[in-house]
């Protein structure tokens, strides 16, 4: 069940303004693209390249977003900047922490549009949730995000935004001059696993993420990013090639007729389809495991049939299986699975010979948890009946 209990932390809202401007926003282009501007702007050719890593220092590595602060250029060229550019992220709107300290940022983004982001602290890591997608357009029927329509795909600046909103947060940025040391970072990793399916957005999501992966800029290893898909197939093999990050599959059950119900994108690829593109993904990018992530739903996909049909299904693919106990949310139509029955669920995935971590629910009070994510202009409760019939679902 969601926690009812209360917010023990800061809860605190940023004054609307979104200031009207003809200037180009520098975040989210390519080190090419920002070389392009910059000469279409004035800057000569042999200069470009020199400029383009001074700048991407300073917004990247150092999080400076005032060209007048950006002390190795020279004063002129630094006042031309200004005239010209932006270095802009999305307005955070509103930020919660809940009991456990996760973070829940409502961020706005061009157009008056919202997304939410989710920084989720633990011993060994901290890891933020992004989303690439205003809404989503999978209609999975378990999860609270998939009832908001697709209003549009996020831009590249609006995807690593999202990163250098939570920076900001955690007062991350090295002092500039500094470089990041070897010490633990408090955002070590970025799952792309909020709002929206990754790879119906793949050219801005792969652009937002070779930003985050530049080591003159945010240094994060390819490792510590996970990319998580519903199964568009045809894209996997691009994201080995062009991005190379650890990938997730929202696989959630074991047969095409009940895959079909809980991510209806199955019915387009099918589980054999995307099996198939999963067994090349780890020899193109080089990654350990793939991710399995399994929702236990009471019922639906939790008997013990499942479980030896999942680990047959997957063999010979190197992987882990992430169970998730089901996040419930206002009007949803399944419950968790008890902890018994997870319990064992893992414990026959485990006797299989492969991970089996039950993945504890964090945020729950604030709506941060996995499959809750909804923007707060659409969070309006509503009947059973209709979240049911925005889920494609009827009566059950």
């Amino acid at each position: 069940m969601t926690a009812s209990a209360p917010i023990t932390q800061d809860v605190h809202t940023i004054p609307r303004k979104l200031p009207a401007s003809d200037k180009i926003n520098l975040v989210g282009l390519s080190r090419d693209k920002l070389r392009e501007v910059l000469i279409e702007h004035g800057t000569t050719e042999k200069q470009a390249k020199m400029r383009v890593n001074q700048i991407w220092q300073w917004v990247y590595q150092w999080g400076v977003r005032d060209f007048s602060e950006m002390t190795n250029l020279a004063k002129a060229y630094r006042a031309d900047l200004a005239e010209k550019f932006t270095v802009d992220i999305p307005e955070v709107i509103t930020r919660q922490v809940s009991e456990d300290g996760t973070r829940k940022y409502l961020v706005r983004i061009a157009g008056g549009h919202e997304v939410e982001v989710v920084y989720i602290p633990e011993e060994d890591r901290g890891t933020l949730c992004i989303s690439s997608q205003v809404g989503c357009t999978l209609t999975c029927s378990f999860c609270h995000t998939g009832t908001q329509k697709l209003v549009r795909n996020l831009t590249a600046g609006e995807i690593i935004g999202q990163v250098m909103v939570a920076r900001d947060d955690l007062d991350e940025w090295p002092t500039p001059g500094t470089r990041n040391t070897d010490a633990p970072r408090l955002l070590s990793n970025i799952v792309l696993m909020g709002m929206g399916e990754p790879l119906y957005n793949f050219e801005n999501v792969r652009d937002a993420m070779k930003i985050a992966m530049d080591p003159e800029g945010i240094q994060l290893s390819r490792r510590r990013i996970t990319l998580s898909t519903s199964g568009v197939v045809p894209e996997i093999a691009r994201t080995a090639e062009e991005i190379g990050c650890q990938l997730a599959v929202s696989f959630h059950a074991t047969t095409d007729d009940v895959r079909d119900q809980l991510v209806p994108i199955n019915k387009r690829w099918n589980i054999q389809e995307l099996l198939a593109s999963l067994r090349a993904y780890p020899k193109v990018s080089n990654s350990e495991r793939i991710t399995f992530e399994y929702v236990m739903l009471k019922g639906v996909n939790d008997s013990d049939a499942d479980a030896h049909r999942l680990v047959e299904l997957i063999r010979g693919i190197p992987a882990k299986i992430n169970l998730i106990p089901f996040n419930e949310w206002p009007g949803s139509p399944y419950e968790r699975s008890s902890n018994n029955r997870i319990r064992a669920f893992s414990e026959i995935v485990y006797q299989a010979g492969y991970a089996s971590p039950v993945r504890k629910p964090r945020g729950e009070d604030i709506m941060a948890a996995c499959g809750q994510l909804k923007s707060a202009t659409e969070r309006a409760r509503k009947s059973r009946k209709q979240i049911q019939a925005e889920a494609g679902l009827g009566d059950t």
